[in-house]
């Protein structure tokens, strides 16, 4: 997998900004290790990598798409859309994924500040309380005041979760949902053997495999069979 050459249809005004890969074969995409059938696979963590990381060197609010530079034949009519619907799948779970992280996190980090507050006034009463009792003791003046910077050191956690852990979780989730729905398209490159695309979809059922043979098969018998009209209806051969 490598990326394609620079377009200029990137920076087209009105139009989506290309993120382009070439490949020898679709199933370089996917993880190979995922038995499931493409619109169910996973991504190859390199391709995803690939894609995302793309993806945010482009404007935050473009709009994106996917161009597939193929190296091989066009194969099944319905290619393009199975692909579509797997890379679709793929990002809209991540997205969810990213979603129910960040409902966790916030989820945490209310958890956290109850008790980040709850600690910061007991701490408080108790700094207070020994910093009466013993007025005129330096060392409960310093004790006081641990139990005070104790209180507040328990209150980081929540502030970190609110105040920076949240934003970056959003910003991928955004992206995600970007990636979810933009358009994929395959460019292909050659022409080779009319069924090179079938090692690309082991996937494919026998019972699959048999009706597209045999599809393929009546459609070269279309384009050479004709029926024979030399003979006028009724006419003999001697």
């Amino acid at each position: 997998m490598s990326p394609a050459p620079p377009s200029a249809r990137d920076t087209s005004p009105g139009q989506p900004h290309l993120i382009e890969v070439r490949l020898v074969e679709l199933r370089q995409l996917f993880n190979a290790i995922d038995p499931s059938p493409f619109r169910e696979r996973d991504l190859d963590p390199r391709a995803e990598e690939f894609i995302v990381g793309w993806a945010r060197d482009l404007p935050r609010h473009a709009a994106l798409a996917l161009l597939v530079h193929l190296e091989r034949g066009a194969g099944r009519s319905d290619e393009t859309a199975i692909l579509s619907d797997a890379i679709h799948q793929y990002f809209g779970e991540r997205a969810a994924g990213s979603r129910r992280t960040l409902r966790e996190l916030f989820g945490r980090g209310r958890i956290s500040l109850l008790i980040g507050l709850t600690f910061l006034a007991v701490s408080s009463g108790v700094g207070d309380a020994v910093s009466s009792t013993f007025r005129d003791s330096r060392f409960a003046e310093v004790l006081g005041e641990g139990f005070l910077i104790g209180g507040w050191v328990a209150m980081w956690r929540p502030l970190e979760v609110f105040l920076y852990d949240w934003w970056p979780i959003r910003a991928d989730l955004r992206l995600f949902e970007r990636l979810s729905t933009m358009p994929v398209s395959i460019h292909y490159q050659a022409t080779g053997a009319s069924d090179a695309w079938r090692s690309d979809w082991p996937a494919m059922t026998t019972a699959e495999s048999r009706r597209s043979s045999v599809d393929d098969e009546d459609a070269s018998r279309s384009t050479t069979a004709r029926p024979d009209d030399h003979h006028a209806p009724g006419s003999s051969m001697e």
